[in-house]
């Protein structure tokens, strides 16, 4: 199908892209426009403007800096998928990435419209809740820092406020002994997630857990952060059977609903599947498995 007419705009610097949102309520911000685009030909969105804001220089990169990895909001998926800096140091990123769509769709998606888009069934959202990062978002207003579990609302709902752009994503730098995994349940490679989970771990040298994020994939109306999965892990040494009672934890965590892709029921025991999976390969990787 074809979208519904609409108006467009390119701007160079942000306080334009800004000042055009604020210009209209309506406005919808164009970034990979993987997730948008399709929307838009399925007229199950019609926004009448659109701000295209690739032409704004510096919204591309990924660095190190201080405390953080600090990544653009433009910056591509791909971009991610063959950075060796993340595949070194930040395996949980580098599962999510590689694992979002396919070649083509890597080449056009940032990772500031995964996560801007707010969709449950994306990928990034449970994995920056798993790391406990953070996004920078910049509007008429001035900038402000907002953590990742409290950026989700709703099924594509976010704390940004129509006239707001995020702007960067920044994750912790990890600690030694630090690892993480992302493992993903679909239908055929490119699919959304029947479900899938997140891990990022920081143990000491004896093995002992320090800290645990745990992040669920489309198992409820709002990426999932599993509280209860974490918190039995720290202080404690990961051996099968805590494993296993952090995965049972991790499937209450679900709020999955019945759909094409399966039942309430059959999502929460893969949820407890995928849970232990990738616990273990987070840990293997610890260990050498890498």
């Amino acid at each position: 199908m074809i979208p519904p007419p609409f108006e467009y705009a390119a701007p160079k610097t942000i306080p334009e892209a800004i000042a055009l949102l604020d210009q209209d309520s309506s406005a919808k911000i164009l970034a990979g426009g993987q997730s948008l685009i399709p929307l838009m030909k399925f007229r199950l969105a019609s926004p009448a403007f659109l701000v295209d804001i690739n032409r704004i220089d510096g919204l591309e990169y990924i660095h190190e800096e201080g405390d953080w990895l600090r990544i653009g909001a433009l910056t591509r998926e791909s971009t991610l998928d063959q950075s060796a800096l993340v595949h070194t140091r930040y395996p949980l990123l580098a599962d999510t990435t590689h694992l979002i769509a396919d070649p083509t769709v890597r080449n056009l998606a940032t990772l500031g419209g995964n996560l801007s888009h707010a969709d449950p069934a994306n990928d990034h959202p449970a994995a920056m809740l798993a790391y406990g990062a953070q996004v920078a978002v910049v509007g008429p207003r001035g900038s402000r820092t907002i953590p990742v579990d409290r950026f989700f609302t709703g099924p594509f709902e976010s704390v940004l406020a129509h006239d707001e752009i995020l702007t960067e994503i920044r994750i912790p730098v990890p600690k030694p002994f630090s690892t993480g995994a992302y493992v993903k349940m679909e239908r055929r490679v490119g699919d959304f997630a029947t479900a899938a989970v997140a891990v990022q771990l920081r143990l000491d040298g004896s093995g002992q857990c320090l800290t645990a994020g745990i992040g669920l994939t489309n198992v409820g109306l709002t990426p999932i952060k599993a509280h209860a999965a974490e918190q039995i892990l720290v202080g404690r040494r990961l051996d099968d059977s805590l494993i296993r009672e952090a995965a049972r934890l991790a499937g209450e965590a679900a709020d999955p609903q019945d759909d094409q892709r399966g039942s309430g029921d059959y999502k929460r025991f893969l949820v407890r599947t995928l849970t232990v999976r990738a616990l273990r390969s987070a840990l293997g990787r610890m260990n050498g498995g890498m």
